[in-house]
């Protein structure tokens, strides 16, 4: 039997379930479909989310989750969405157990996969003491020493960045660099070191930043580092369905979060650049409130 709700949201992490209690408030019959694999797991804490200050990832999404299913015509499936058609009413929806949902709307809430350096140790320390962000853990690792992982020009506004939490820092080049005289000269200015030596692995402990090692055998002792990983969506979907990306990967939406294929909407991480939890929860409340009207709208 094909179960029919006027709203699908593949992606049940802050900004799917912002968008399901928007449209449960609307009165609307909702499925989020989700894997129950967020993207910042093992991430200890998380910040700039008013209210949840401090928090766990966890905690935040168990509160969100129990606040959500209060509304009555709001349904979890676990599971993960493989297969999407555009049919003439709306959205059809295969998930990997075999079942098939149907919608008048689609969300893709689905977050995106980062890419991390192929160095030993990396996605251990990942969201705990290697960040991506300063504006989310930067105060917990202030003055600390601290390291940016990368090169060129991207590492360069990493490190002008978080010169601002901490003035012991050091760039890691992780080969030959690729800055330029100007550069290095901007970086000496600041006391910025650059150090061009392989690194063979991060040691660390349960997570905890303890040391760069290098392949010559060299260490430098880290609390903290930054990198700017590249990504890929989380979820191929969107893609399948024929919707357009942006020049940096992100799904192409408009101001209503609408994106190239009529009646399927998309937001949180893997619409924009802004990975915090709070501008997560805003995207999928608006996203949610655009496409109650929308169908408010068109019943009148």
């Amino acid at each position: 039997m094909i179960r029919i709700f006027d709203v699908i949201i593949v992606g049940g992490s802050y900004s799917g379930m912002a968008a399901a209690m928007a449209l449960g408030r609307a009165r609307r019959h909702v499925l989020i479909i989700d894997s129950g694999k967020p993207c910042n797991a093992q991430t200890p804490q998380s910040h700039n989310f008013l209210s949840r200050d401090g928090a766990t990832p966890t905690e935040i999404a168990a509160i969100a989750r129990q606040q959500v299913l209060r509304y009555p015509t709001i349904n979890f499936f676990e599971g993960i969405a493989i297969k999407g058609i555009k049919t003439a009413n709306g959205f059809e929806i295969q998930v990997a157990s075999g079942e098939t949902f149907v919608a008048c709307k689609l969300v893709f809430a689905t977050g995106i996969h980062d890419l991390l350096p192929a160095v030993p140790g990396m996605a251990e320390c990942w969201g705990i003491s290697v960040l991506h962000c300063p504006f989310c853990h930067g105060y917990e690792v202030k003055d600390a020493k601290t390291g940016i992982l990368g090169n060129g020009d991207a590492a360069l506004s990493l490190a002008s960045l978080i010169t601002n939490w901490t003035d012991d820092l050091t760039m890691f080049t992780n080969g030959p660099s690729y800055l330029t005289t100007e550069q290095n000269t901007k970086l000496r200015s600041h006391k910025i070191n650059v150090i061009e030596k392989e690194i063979a692995r991060l040691e660390q402990y349960a997570g905890n930043l303890k040391e760069i090692v290098f392949k010559d055998g060299t260490l430098t002792p880290l609390k903290a580092a930054y990198v700017r990983s590249d990504f890929r969506q989380a979820c191929q979907l969107p893609e399948m369905m024929g919707c357009k990306f942006t020049e940096d990967g992100y799904i192409q939406v408009d101001t209503f979060h609408q994106s190239s294929v009529p009646g399927v909407f998309a937001c949180g991480d893997n619409i924009n650049k802004i990975r915090t939890v709070a501008n997560a929860v805003a995207a999928g409340t608006t996203t949610g409130m655009n496409i109650s009207k929308t169908l408010i709208t068109a019943e009148f």
